[in-house]
Order: C-alpha cells, then sequence, then structure tokens
C-alpha cells in the first residue's frame, strides 16, 4: 500500500513574499503554477523537490491581501521539512541572517527542530532527520517530514488517520505522533482551544498518497460506506483525488501519485509556465491577467509601497509606457477590471485598486446609504486617501501623470468623478463607464486640460444621472465625449471597442 503525505495546501495573501520564502530562502523548487481548479481567477503555487514529487510538495492558494484566518482545532496547525541533521546549525544562521523569526534549536521526539514563522505567519519546522529527497533539489530540505493537526477528538482524529498507512508512535505531552513508512502525522489534542477560521495564513488541507484511480475510488466506496462527509470524485489534471474530513474537522485529500508536473513541463523548466485549468481554456487570456504576477529570486521586480489603498500592477511583455489605472465597481477587487483594460490596449501597465469601503461584505469606494444617496463624509475622507496614493503611485513607481489613464466602472466611475471635483487636475485623462455624480454639493473646479470620455447605458436604470454629470464635466472646461452605448449597466464590448476609439488605438 502506498503510503505517507502527497501534499499541504495552504493560503498566502502576498504571492512575492511567498515566492521569496520557499523558493528564496528555503530553495524549494516552483514546480507549477496553475489557475485553481475550483476558481480559475485564483493563483495556486505548487512547491517541491526537483520533480514535483509526492510527499514534497507544498502548494499555496494566492489571496492577494486576503482576510487572515485563525490557527484553531479541525486544522493541520503546522507543517515541517526534513533537513539533514547537521545542517541545522547552517538553517538557523542562515534564518538570523535574513531576519527571519526563528525558535530554537530544540528536541521534539528525539529530533532536533527549528520553528520558522513564513511571511502569512505559518509555522514551518526543520527538522534534522535523514529523509532522502526523491529528486534532491540544490539545498532544499528534503521532503516533507510531518503536519501537526489540531483536534479536540485526539483519539477518533488517530483512527482515521491509520487508514492511510499510518499506526500509532510515541506520544510526547498532548501530541500523538502516527507513522508511515515515509513520514509522521503529529496529531495534538487541543480541547476547548479556539475552532480554526479558514482564511490566508491557514492551510486548507492535507493529502495523503494513493497509488493510482483504483485506489482513490476504492477509497471513495469504504469512506462513503462510512458515511463521511465526502466531496466530489477530482481530476486535477497532474493527480486525481476525493475529499474527507476527519471527525476532529480536518479537511483530507486522498491524491493519487501520477501522472505528475512533466505532462506538460519538461523536466528542465518545471514551473516557468502559467497553466489554466482544461474547462477554463476559452478564458485563459483574462485569466492570466487576473492573476497577480510575481518575480523568482534574484529577478528584477516591482518594490511594491505601502500607499493607502491596496493596489497591484500587471506588466505585460511589451509595455508602451501608458498605464491604465482601474477603479472597480461595487463587489470588485483590484484585478477585476484588468482584462477589460488588456483588451483595450495589450501593450499598458495595468495598476488596479481596491476600494477601502464596504457593504456586506463587498468592497466599494464609499458608503451608500440607498441607491443614490451616499455618504458624503467618505466620499471626502476616501477622495483625499485617493489623492494621496495618486501622488505616492507617481513618486513611488517612476510614473507620469500625463501617461495615466483612469478606467472607471459603476461604482468605481463615480468615484473618480468626485475625485476630478474634489482635487481637479490630478485626473488627466479618464474613461468612465456607467457613471452618475454622487456629490450633494458640486463645487467648481478647473479641468481644463482634462480629457473625459462617460460611457452610459441606454437601458441601464441608472443612466439618466450620467446627463449631470456630463454637464458639469463641460461647464467645468472638461475635453468631453459623452456616449450613451445601447447596454445596460453592465459592461459590453461596445465598451472596450469605443474606449480604444478614444485612445487612438
Amino acid at each position: 500500500m502506498t503510503s505517507g503525505i502527497h501534499h499541504v495546501t495552504l493560503i498566502t495573501r502576498n504571492v512575492q513574499a511567498n515566492i521569496d520564502f520557499y523558493a528564496g530562502f528555503l530553495g524549494l523548487r516552483l514546480v507549477k503554477q496553475t489557475g485553481g481548479f475550483e476558481d480559475g481567477e485564483q493563483l495556486h503555487l505548487f512547491y517541491g523537490d526537483a520533480l514535483g514529487s509526492p510527499g514534497s510538495l507544498i502548494t499555496f492558494l494566492v489571496w492577494e491581501e486576503g482576510a487572515r484566518g485563525r490557527v484553531g482545532h479541525g486544522q493541520v496547525a503546522e507543517i515541517a521539512l526534513a533537513v539533514p541533521p547537521e545542517s541545522i546549525g547552517d538553517w538557523l544562521t542562515r534564518a538570523l541572517s535574513r531576519q527571519i523569526r526563528v525558535e530554537g534549536p530544540k528536541r521534539e521526539f528525539g529530533e532536533p527542530v527549528l520553528r520558522l514563522k513564513d511571511p502569512d505567519g505559518v509555522t514551518v519546522k526543520l527538522v534534522g532527520h535523514d529523509m532522502p529527497a526523491a529528486h534532491q533539489w540544490n539545498s532544499a530540505p528534503t521532503r516533507l517530514h510531518s503536519v501537526t493537526l489540531f483536534t479536540e477528538t485526539q483519539e477518533e482524529t488517530a483512527a482515521f488517520i491509520k487508514r492511510f498507512g499510518y499506526s500509532e508512535g510515541q506520544c510526547e505531552e498532548t501530541v500523538l505522533r502516527m507513522v508511515s513508512d515515509t513520514d509522521f502525522v503529529d496529531v495534538r489534542n487541543v480541547s476547548g482551544f479556539v475552532p480554526g477560521i479558514p482564511g490566508t495564513g491557514i492551510a486548507d488541507h492535507v493529502a495523503f498518497r494513493a497509488k493510482d484511480v483504483d485506489a482513490v475510488k476504492a477509497a471513495e466506496a469504504e469512506l462513503s460506506r462510512l458515511n463521511s462527509s465526502i466531496t466530489n470524485f477530482h481530476d486535477r489534471k497532474y493527480f486525481t483525488s476525493l475529499y474527507v474530513r476527519e471527525p476532529g474537522g480536518t479537511l483530507i485529500e486522498l491524491a493519487t501519485d501520477g501522472p505528475g508536473f512533466t505532462i506538460d513541463e519538461t523536466p528542465e523548466h518545471l514551473g516557468e509556465t502559467l497553466f489554466v485549468p482544461p474547462h477554463n481554456q476559452e478564458r485563459a487570456q483574462d485569466l492570466k491577467v487576473i492573476m497577480p504576477q510575481f518575480a523568482m529570486p534574484g529577478e528584477e521586480r516591482i518594490a511594491m509601497r505601502d500607499l493607502p489603498f491596496v493596489h497591484r500592477f500587471y506588466t505585460p511583455e511589451n509595455p508602451d509606457g501608458s498605464v491604465i489605472l482601474l477603479l472597480h465597481g461595487t463587489g470588485g477587487n483590484e484585478a477585476d477590471l484588468m482584462p477589460m483594460a488588456h483588451r483595450i490596449n495589450p501593450r499598458a501597465t495595468l495598476l488596479g485598486a481596491r476600494g477601502r469601503s464596504h457593504e456586506e461584505g463587498t468592497a466599494r469606494w464609499f458608503r451608500r446609504f440607498g441607491a443614490t444617496q451616499f455618504d458624503q463624509a467618505d466620499i471626502h475622507s476616501e477622495a483625499e486617501a485617493f489623492n494621496a496614493f495618486f501622488e505616492g503611485a507617481i513618486a513611488s513607481y517612476g510614473l507620469k501623470a500625463e501617461d495615466i489613464t483612469v478606467l472607471g466602472y459603476s461604482n468605481g466611475a463615480n468615484f473618480a468623478a468626485a475625485v476630478m471635483a474634489l482635487f481637479p487636475k490630478l485626473i488627466r485623462r479618464a474613461i468612465l463607464c456607467r457613471p452618475m455624480h454622487v456629490l450633494e454639493d458640486v463645487p467648481q473646479a478647473d479641468l481644463s486640460g482634462t480629457e473625459v470620455l462617460t460611457l452610459a447605458g441606454k437601458s441601464d436604470p441608472y443612466g439618466k444621472y450620467a446627463e449631470g454629470l456630463n454637464t458639469w464635466l463641460s461647464k467645468n472646461g472638461a475635453s468631453l465625449t459623452a456616449e450613451t452605448l445601447n447596454a445596460g449597466h453592465q459592461l459590453s464590448q461596445d465598451d472596450i471597442t469605443r474606449a480604444k476609439e478614444w485612445l487612438h488605438l
């Protein structure tokens, strides 16, 4: 029977910091980057040994600037990697020189252990244990040594883990060690501790190895007879799997050893290409624009700054020097308009920002009291913050105001119009899709030299409000092109066509 850990999957909120820690500091190989199979807009990274062998894999779902989770029972709380025992001192020195938080060395189950924190706060242990790598990658840790599960039902959790080829080993304080032929699962009794909350900095699941698809199907049949909380059978292209929750609540996956990561990349070029799951091929180009970019250790990268709004760049292969600054609609995020902007100008650098006001969990640029009633104080304060963001982005990233076109949709377009009223001359060029005025007391402003394209929707219930904004823009000196498209409130291909024409592309 094939036994042991196949991989462990966690969630990160900062892809660049994640790359720098796992591929940079730890030296693991990035063996695959894909869009998520459940959510094609989500980047999924796989680290491992030279070939991404089962037992070496740590994978990350990327939720850029996503809400933080909480470690608690019903979760994988710690991951551990095996390193040669004689290298523990070198790893300690390396961590201290990189200013990485480290504790130890101390001994656990008779083994020397260093405890590190990754950029998301995940506990990563380096354990001195001779576990040869299936395919060694430089001086990286050799493989997964263990995972630690937090549970309130230690006996039941341990009994469930046994079905994946583990037996009970030593018990040290509140931790029961389960042993397979290749690695360990430490089941820690945390009775009375808080339950885990999903989010960034938290493990999503641990996967155990299955020899082949038949083994997965056999496990599915067995678990179904036990009335376990099994989910659907999944083909993940690189392995086939199913999921189940153990009695303590931790999500567990059973994954086949094959076909592996070399089915679409050669061993020499693993991890170099961003792949989109087969069922998302029609959206492949849009998805590649939406997913966050990163630089491998040693490569040139944009040094991201701490500005008032969460933001993200997309840099095309052959940029033309122009920048499109994106302001999403209600419920959107900094990447929502990137596919549209990329279609308008494939050579433009895209800078997406995220609104800071929230309404029932959805991001907005300012609060509202009703369909056409808005929090005026919030508009003013957020516009002031945006002014600081805009000027900070220019100074921090070497941008030029005259090269920036603001593209706003709905709430984002309304916000851009308010910014132009409160901070004239800040925005030099803007495309406002489905806009309206949201300021109750609209000031006079010198908009001479400001170019604006407004795109209203003929069947948009809010379309009638665009006329007032257009009148104000014209009266205050903006060079205005105002059009009404045969559309509703949603964006259409006509928006892209008209924006291209207006920008002379």
